[in-house]
C-alpha cells in the first residue's frame, strides 16, 4: 500500500496495482477520486448523489474484493460523469468493460438476481466463489426477506431522484436494514415524476437564461401548502450557474402532481454545472430528509 495524507487523522492508502485484479481495479478508482478533488464517501452520498453506501464506496477504493457493477457505476458517475464533466455514455462503456475484465481476471462469478446478500461489513461487494458460496449457505433462509428489501430500496430511489438512474438487481449495494431519516411530517412522501424541460447533459451556451422545470407527485397523506425547493449545494467549472436560493412548490393535496421551476443563468465561461435541490417548509426545515436532492446538470458551450 501507498500511504497518503487522509482527513480527520486517518491515513488513506493507495491500493497496489499489483496485488492482483481487484486492486488493480481499486487503484483506477482510487486515482479517479484523486483526479476528482478527492471528495468525502460522505459528500459522494449526501451531496452528489451517488446510490451506495458509505461503507460500499470506501470498499471499492479498498481493493480488498470487487465491488458490484452498481457499486462502481455509482462511484465513477458522481466522479468522473458530475464532477470532470465527461460524456455518460462514453464512461459507462469504459468502465463496464474494466470491470468486466477485473471479473473475470478474478474469477468472480456473474451476479444473479437470486445471489446472496454481502456482508453487512462491507455492502456492494463480490468475493471469490467460494466466498460467495459460504455466504449464500449462511444467508439461505432470509434471502426472500433481503430480496424483498433491496427492491423496494431500488423503487424509493427511483421515484426520488432527478436524473440519476435507478439501482438494478445486479449486486447489492445498500444495507438494507440501513436506518432511513423518517419524513418531518408523518405520513408525507413524494415521488419524482421527471425532468419537464432542459434534461440532464443538455448544452447551454454561455450566459443565456432557462428554466428548469421537474415533476412531482404528493404520495402521502399530507397536503403540501407553504413549500419551497431550496438550493443545497452545487459544482462545476468556474463561475457557477446563477438561481434563486429558494423557489415555491404550489400547494398540492395528496395524490396530485405539481410542477416545480426555477429561472437558472448559465456562466459566462464554457464547462458545466450541476446544482442540487431539497424541499422545505417556510421555516427552513427538511421536509423529507431521507429523500435524495433533485438537481440538474448542463453543459455550457460558447
Amino acid at each position: 500500500m501507498i500511504d497518503t495524507p487522509a482527513r480527520r487523522g486517518r491515513t488513506a492508502g493507495c491500493p497496489d496495482a499489483a496485488a492482483g485484479p481487484a486492486a488493480a481495479f481499486a487503484h483506477r478508482l482510487w486515482d479517479l477520486k484523486r483526479r476528482a478533488g478527492d471528495p468525502s464517501y460522505d459528500r459522494m452520498r449526501g451531496e452528489y448523489g451517488a446510490l451506495a453506501s458509505k461503507s460500499a464506496l470506501s470498499a471499492a477504493a479498498r481493493g480488498r474484493r470487487l465491488p458490484s457493477w452498481d457499486t462502481t457505476w455509482e462511484f465513477v458517475r458522481v466522479l468522473e460523469v458530475g464532477l470532470l464533466g465527461e460524456p455518460e455514455d462514453e464512461v459507462r462503456a469504459r468502465w463496464r468493460a474494466a470491470w468486466e475484465q477485473a471479473r473475470a481476471q478474478a474469477g468472480t462469478p456473474s451476479p444473479t438476481p437470486t445471489a446472496a446478500a454481502p456482508e453487512p461489513g462491507e455492502p456492494g461487494v463480490t468475493g471469490t466463489p467460494a466466498e460467495s458460496a459460504g455466504r449464500a449457505r449462511r444467508r439461505a433462509w432470509r434471502r426472500a426477506p433481503v430480496a424483498a428489501a433491496v427492491v423496494a430500496t431500488a423503487l424509493l430511489a427511483a421515484g426520488t431522484i432527478a436524473g440519476i438512474e435507478a439501482l438494478r438487481p445486479e449486486g447489492g449495494t445498500e444495507d438494507p436494514r440501513a436506518a432511513v431519516p423518517p419524513p418531518l411530517i408523518a405520513g408525507d412522501a413524494s415521488e419524482f415524476g421527471g425532468d419537464i424541460t432542459v434534461p440532464d447533459g443538455t448544452e447551454i451556451p454561455t450566459g443565456t437564461r432557462f428554466v428548469k422545470t421537474w415533476e412531482f407527485r404528493n404520495t402521502g397523506t399530507v397536503p403540501w401548502i407553504g413549500r419551497y425547493l431550496r438550493r443545497e449545494g452545487s459544482f462545476g467549472d468556474g463561475d457557477d450557474c446563477r438561481t434563486p436560493h429558494r423557489v415555491p412548490i404550489p400547494r398540492t393535496m395528496p395524490g396530485e402532481s405539481v410542477r416545480v421551476s426555477v429561472e437558472v443563468r448559465a456562466p459566462d465561461e464554457p464547462g458545466h454545472c450541476q446544482v442540487y435541490w431539497k424541499m422545505v417548509d417556510g421555516k427552513g426545515r427538511l421536509l423529507l430528509p431521507g429523500h435524495r436532492a433533485v438537481f440538474f446538470f448542463v453543459r455550457v458551450v460558447a
